[in-house]
């Protein structure tokens, strides 16, 4: 568990666990002792050792309940979460990337309905959507409406997609930028607008 090597596709915890994660978990054992004790630099020094391990063993129980859960899952989420799923492993994405694919996915899995594509594509971008259909030519839309501009990690999004939906529906994507009126009530100055890129304004939320 503390090698830094990798089993398979799956990193496990690494071995440079820093103290200050460890010191809640580290008990003090010298109040459990006579008050003699307590002037004897020898008897704290071998108490202060066993109380590291005893908090390194209390840590290590924590980390591995928290890969269990999935937003608190780290070395864990290949082999608990996305194996399981049939999700491709990705050690190259960050934590949070690999736990929206993974709720997506849990959110996707049964009969695709209108509330189950909504229900994914906010578990991908955090905010709220609304999926619009359009019966007449077999597509529906996708609205991000919680957030600006476009979401990050898109290319999983649209692969997670491709997955739940019927193969005989089209889609397409509609996303939320800031208009000009809104900039100005938010009293942006024109020497501010410049100072910033047309990107940056888009998705100005001031």
């Amino acid at each position: 568990m503390y090698g830094t090597e990798k089993y398979g596709t799956v990193n496990y915890a690494g071995n440079n666990i820093d103290e200050d994660s460890i010191q809640p978990y580290i008990p003090d054992l010298m109040k459990y002792l006579p008050t003699w004790y307590g002037s004897s630099k020898i008897m704290a020094i071998i108490q202060n050792t066993i109380a590291k391990q005893i908090g390194l063993a209390k840590y290590n129980q924590q980390d591995l309940l928290n890969q269990f859960y999935i937003d608190t899952a780290t070395w864990g989420l290949g082999t608990i979460w996305e194996k399981p799923l049939g999700i491709p492993i990705d050690l190259n994405k960050s934590y949070e990337d690999r736990r929206e694919v993974i709720k997506a996915k849990i959110r996707g899995s049964g009969t695709t309905t209108r509330q189950m594509i909504k229900n994914t594509a906010e578990a991908f971008s955090g905010g709220e959507c609304d999926v619009i259909v359009h019966p007449e030519n077999y597509s529906f839309t996708v609205q991000f409406i919680g957030i600006k501009g476009i979401p990050k990690n898109m290319e999983a999004f649209k692969q997670m997609l491709e997955d739940i939906k019927p193969a005989h529906l089209a889609y397409d994507f509609k996303y939320t930028y800031t208009v000009w009126n809104f900039l100005k009530d938010k009293n942006l100055t024109w020497d501010q607008a410049k100072t910033k890129t047309w990107d940056n304004l888009k998705v100005y939320d001031g």
